[in-house]
């Protein structure tokens, strides 16, 4: 059954929920999202409380808020609350699984070219300690991973399979579920990056099959900048042993003895962001409120008239890979530099960004880029901020003769655009 859409007026709530949207056009959501109302209420709320009764005694009053944030996560991605920890951001959640494996000498970690850069120099630093092998998969004739090059690439020695759900710098979508599969069969473990994902795509744990999955809270899923959480199975626990501990990961048993959590705790920190936990839990909750279904296909379908739009240009090329495509769309205007059509964006008041092969460097330099201009669109935005978006593009971009833009509603302004 396809997925209800959302309606004109949904997009106007949502709108009016968003005070960033009044004054720009945002298209930087795979940068950071702009945070619902709601959560701005939150975690301002919360400041002010430590401000008045101080950081403990703050905590102390907010705690069901504060907890609530496991269940809204675990909720958002089909797992259990136990199996949810806070973590600062998407890498550091990512690092504490990563580094919690104990590899030996000769193990194999299979990743794809889409992998982003922090993870991948920390498999290079894995390689450089422990003396892993790193197995790139290539890309299939779509630009997504390969399944049948993964599945042959699996040898005993094999311990991890890191795929990176949608990368930074465009618009594919992995095959999560079909690589989870693959790991069940072969009884590999399976660490998903989901950073760019959660809170723009509909997550199941249990459905893509991973054993462990890291993400951020700032930009699809519009929570706090200095947030994000991991997922570890309950089944996988006992195999992994965090990097780093402290007093809110482990019980002091005595002076000679700990023990570690016996849940995802054990990945966290004591001291951490309490009033971004607290937003972070709201974001969740906020987009569940919505149906992730719902936001997800608004967002697809608008990345998707994006890239028409942008691709039936002359003068423009558009460089997004794989057979599913999501609200990150990736170009560049011939005959200029991808930071030149970012400022010129900017002065139009239109926030979008630049992808660099220096983060990038085992995707774009094989296909001759070296960098990228990347608009990612978000549910609040609208069909007519893409007009918006595209008349400024083409101020330098002019279109061929007789070439026009679809015909769509007139753009207006971008205070009233829905």
């Amino acid at each position: 059954m396809a997925e209800a859409s959302l309606s004109e007026q949904d997009i106007a709530l949502l709108r009016a929920d968003t005070p960033g949207i009044a004054n720009r056009i945002h298209f930087n959501n795979a940068g950071a999202g702009l945070a619902p109302r709601p959560v701005l209420e939150a975690v301002k709320d919360h400041l002010d409380l430590e401000a008045e009764t101080g950081g403990y005694e703050a905590r102390d009053q907010a705690n069901d808020a504060y907890s609530a944030f496991y269940a809204n996560i675990a909720a958002l991605i089909g797992a259990r609350s136990h199996e949810i920890a806070y973590v600062e951001n998407a890498t550091r959640a990512w690092d504490m699984a990563f580094y919690a494996i104990d590899f030996r000498p000769g193990d194999r970690v299979i990743t794809g070219r889409a992998e982003y850069v922090s993870n991948y120099v920390a498999l290079l630093q894995m390689k450089e300690k422990a003396g892993i092998e790193i197995d790139l998969i290539e890309d299939d004739a779509h630009g997504q991973i390969d399944l049948s090059a993964l599945k042959a690439a699996i040898t005993p020695r094999t311990r991890l399979i890191a795929l990176t759900h949608v990368p930074t710098f465009g618009g594919l979508i992995n095959p999560a579920e079909d690589v989870g599969e693959i790991a069940r069969q072969r009884g590999v473990l399976y660490l998903l990056d989901a950073c760019q994902s959660v809170g723009q795509l509909p997550l199941n744990v249990s459905h893509i099959g991973c054993h462990m999955l890291s993400a951020t809270g700032r930009k699809f899923l519009r929570g706090p900048r200095g947030t994000g959480f991991l997922y570890v199975s309950e089944t996988v626990l006992d195999q992994l042993t965090p990097p780093f501990v402290d007093l809110e990961s482990t019980r002091w048993i005595d002076a000679h003895t700990y023990a570690l959590r016996q849940d995802a705790k054990r990945f966290e920190n004591w001291e951490r962001f309490v009033a971004g936990q607290i937003g972070l839990g709201l974001a969740a909750s906020y987009a569940i409120g919505w149906g992730i279904g719902r936001l997800s296909k608004r967002i697809c379908d608008l990345g998707a008239i994006l890239r028409t739009e942008l691709a039936s240009q002359r003068g423009i090329d558009v460089h997004d890979k794989g057979l599913g495509k999501c609200g990150i769309v990736t170009f560049c205007v011939k005959g200029e530099a991808p930071e030149a059509t970012l400022h010129r964006l900017q002065a139009h008041a239109i926030n979008v960004s630049v992808s660099n092969a220096s983060s990038a460097r085992i995707d774009l330099p094989q296909r001759g880029l070296s960098a990228l201009v990347r608009a990612s669109v978000h549910a609040y935005n609208t069909d007519a901020e893409v007009e918006a978006f595209m008349h400024a593009v083409l101020d330098t971009a002019k279109p061929a003769r007789g070439q026009s833009l679809s015909k769509r509603d007139d753009p207006g302004s971008i205070q009233n655009a829905v």
